[in-house]
């Protein structure tokens, strides 16, 4: 099997390490391992395959010989060293708000639109986290019965908003100093009805992620609203769907098809005290779905709760699935 040059930048990050360990468990074929970080970062050591790699600063020239690139440092670095990394002959894989709505830039859930991958000119978009869980469940669904319309609450971590939003919900729960705050209220034993900026119509730029990369990513216009809550869990962001259908369907008829759905795990035994938790789906790369009811008030309609690890399949376990996608060539 032919082995690749793999560079992650923003590799002291929270995505950016759980992206080396992703590496390592699937066994992607790495042959060199590139660490980019900021310049405060060079220097430190991640272990990778049982061996410590150095992190180097971030520089235009270190993607030299690199055949993949998987970004996770924000935006910014991403818009500025992306078609760098793409000039050298890398295929850069990026985990950023940069590209997500570029028409000619995929926006790539394997399990649902897995063929738009082969689409690439040197990059491709990892949607939003909450977005990713989202749209593995609707899929199978929308191709089953139609979907008419959407309506998702989300209860996301605070490892949404990266380490220091973990660092801040730590230090406030032990009393401690507050390094820094990330958030604009206090976060533990609290809920936040607010991630990122609020736009003038009163929506936040998170829950227009939401509803702009759906479609995107379902290759249609998907009519979905959208609030989103940020909420002190420290690992796993968890969604109440509401869906609307075209065609007529039954919970069981949901539950079948859902359990047969690449990514997804059914727990649905409620009288057993079996559901989704975040708990659960830590370290695990699955979309988890229970809860699963029927909504009379409408002709056609379900409830769900969905929840996933939003720093492994939200983030970084969906940019290695598109790295291998390509490696196989299917």
């Amino acid at each position: 099997m032919k082995h690749y040059n793999v560079a992650v930048v923003g590799a002291t990050g929270l995505v950016g390490r759980t992206m080396v360990k992703v590496l390592e468990e699937r066994q992607f074929p790495v042959d060199e391992l590139v660490l980019l970080a900021s310049e405060r970062s060079a220097g430190k050591e991640i272990m990778f395959n049982g061996k410590p790699v150095k992190v180097q600063k971030l520089e235009g020239d270190r993607f030299k010989g690199v055949e993949f690139a998987l970004f996770s440092a924000g935006a910014n670095v991403s818009l500025e060293y992306a078609p760098k990394a793409v000039a050298h002959g890398a295929v850069v894989i990026d985990n950023s708000s940069a590209f997500r709505m570029d028409e000619k830039i995929p926006l790539v859930v394997p399990e649902v639109n897995r063929k738009e991958i082969f689409r690439n000119t040197g990059i491709i978009a990892n949607p939003n986290c909450s977005t990713i869980q989202l749209v593995v469940v609707l899929k199978p669904l929308h191709d089953a019965f139609g979907i008419k319309r959407v309506v998702v609450s989300t209860y996301q971590s605070v490892t949404g908003a990266g380490q220091k939003g973990l660092d801040q919900l730590m230090d406030e729960l032990s009393n401690g100093g507050l390094r820094e705050k990330k958030f604009p209220h206090p976060i533990a034993y609290n809920a936040l009805p607010h991630i990122d900026v609020f736009f003038d119509d009163g929506y936040s730029k998170e829950e227009w992620k939401m509803m702009k990369e759906t479609s995107k990513i379902m290759g249609e216009p998907i009519k979905l609203t959208a609030t989103t809550v940020r909420v002190p869990v420290m690992g796993g962001h968890s969604e109440s769907v509401n869906i609307e259908f075209e065609k007529p369907c039954s919970a069981d008829e949901v539950r079948n098809i859902l359990s047969k759905a690449s990514g997804v795990i059914v727990q649905d035994d409620p009288k057993k005290n079996v559901y989704p938790m975040p708990i659960l789906a830590k370290d695990r790369d699955e979309v988890f779905v229970g809860r699963i009811r029927k909504d009379d008030t409408v002709k056609s309609g379900i409830n769900l709760w969905v929840v996933a690890d939003n720093v492994r399949k939200g983030a970084a376990t969906n940019a290695v699935q598109i790295a291998e996608v390509l490696v196989k060539g299917d």
